[in-house]
């Protein structure tokens, strides 16, 4: 098998997912009905073992390597710089996949000539109220935050105790040391999970293409093709734009560095799960250090949700322009507004931005009727357009943290420019 593990993972992720594609539109086309989903179903639980397995290493490895990369600072002040950096960039990239995803839904008109009369309408229940959420982040019982899986929640104690080890000086350098080595053991792990990546794919995918179809994308092509056109100029242009203009540094070198990580999160549809992956594409082929890539990318994968943003601001206008609602110019800036907002700290699994869309739609007074059959209609096919948007998601994080290490000091450019092993 030392062929197949001389191949590079996105090489193996990107054949699982073409041969995913193909095995099931097969299925559904050859096989009767019943007998194709049966089947779909059985290649589905390898995606989905690989997924249950993800989200077991995701929470030891966002604790483990956060506390790891804090203490790596060696200096709490290191952390205020690095968070601040992070935020301050999470943020104004944030702002410019606003802009892209109401300049795609303005030229493209996708909502324009839609006819939902045929559609059920399905309420998703309502999402928690912002202050509500911003109170979560501080866990009344950190053990419970770990099991639940509460990212925000794990994330805001790691930093309290990744700080309070750092101010303990030589007294909590075994406590340094024992995160250390766990953060490594964990990512060792990670390792063995993503070998079997390419399979989980090709089950994920075999499942999608052959529950859903082709027929999918022509009921919403130009909804598909404004998401991804808008999700590819906003990774090229923002992200593309910082790592060769601002940062310096190759352009090319860059994007095929982050490739597995990028492969894994449109598959998976989700940052979290995508999370290991980005934390060792980051590490081997970007040349961050680990006290950057262990604070700045969990982070990122919690409140950076740039691909959510621009989505969010597309269907707001695919709402209006599908029942007809005017949009003043003040409308734009509070879907603008509102969407950055609520992006913030989503759940990194698929589809959990629907949960978000009636907060935006209420700017422009939408009817809950209306909601309902928005996202009656979408919701049978947010996968195809959720998987965009995580890869929007993940890039980010790489390009943040990329930025954040190379002005801290902490990114080895001789890896980042060095030349793929073929």
């Amino acid at each position: 098998m030392a062929w197949w593990f001389g191949i590079k993972l996105w090489k193996r992720v990107f054949l699982g997912l073409v041969l995913g594609v193909i095995f099931g539109l097969v299925v559904s086309q050859t096989m009767e009905a019943g007998a194709a989903e049966a089947l779909l179903l059985k290649t589905k639980v390898v995606g989905d073992v690989f997924i249950r397995l993800i989200r077991m290493i995701v929470v030891p490895l966002v604790f483990f390597t956060l506390v790891a990369g804090i203490y790596a600072m060696g200096d709490p002040k290191k952390l205020g710089t690095i968070g601040v950096k992070a935020f301050v960039l999470y943020i104004l990239t944030t702002f410019f996949a606003n802009l892209m995803g109401l300049l795609m839904g303005t030229i493209f008109q996708p909502g324009k000539g839609v006819d939902l009369g045929g559609v059920a309408p399905k309420a998703l229940g309502e999402a928690r109220p912002l202050g509500e959420r911003l109170m979560a982040i501080i866990p009344e019982n950190p053990f419970a935050a770990l099991v639940q899986g509460d990212m925000l929640a794990v994330i805001f104690f790691a930093l309290l105790l990744g700080v309070g080890i750092l101010m303990a000086s030589e007294e909590g350098a075994p406590a340094g040391r024992f995160f250390e080595a766990a953060s490594e053991g964990v990512l060792k792990m990670t390792h063995i999970i993503m070998e079997l990546a390419p399979f989980g794919v090709f089950g994920l995918i075999a499942y999608v293409a052959g529950t859903q179809g082709i027929a999918t994308f022509t009921a919403i092509f130009k909804l598909t093709i404004a998401v991804y056109l808008g999700c590819a100029l906003h990774m090229l242009i923002v992200y593309g734009g910082l790592v060769r203009f601002i940062l310096r540094l190759p352009f090319v070198n860059y994007f095929r560095g982050i490739l597995d990580a990028q492969m894994v999160a449109y598959s998976t549809s989700s940052s979290s799960a995508t999370l290991p992956v980005t934390i060792r594409v980051v590490q081997e082929n970007l040349g961050v250090q680990k006290s950057v890539a262990g604070s700045v990318l969990p982070l990122g994968a919690t409140i950076n949700m740039d691909g959510t943003s621009l989505y969010l601001g597309i269907v707001a206008l695919f709402t209006a322009q599908a029942f007809g609602y005017t949009l003043e110019p003040q409308h734009y800036f509070l879907i603008a507004l509102t969407a950055a907002l609520v992006s913030i700290g989503t759940a990194g699994v698929p589809s959990a931005s629907l949960f978000l869309l009636s907060i935006v739609l209420d700017v422009f007074n939408v009817t809950p009727e209306h909601t309902a059959l928005i996202i009656g209609f979408i919701f049978p096919f947010d996968r195809l357009l959720d998987m965009m948007r995580t890869v929007v998601n993940v890039t980010g994080d790489t390009a943040v943290a990329v930025a954040v290490a190379k002005w801290e000091g902490e990114l080895d450019e001789e890896v980042f420019r060095a030349k793929p092993v073929a």
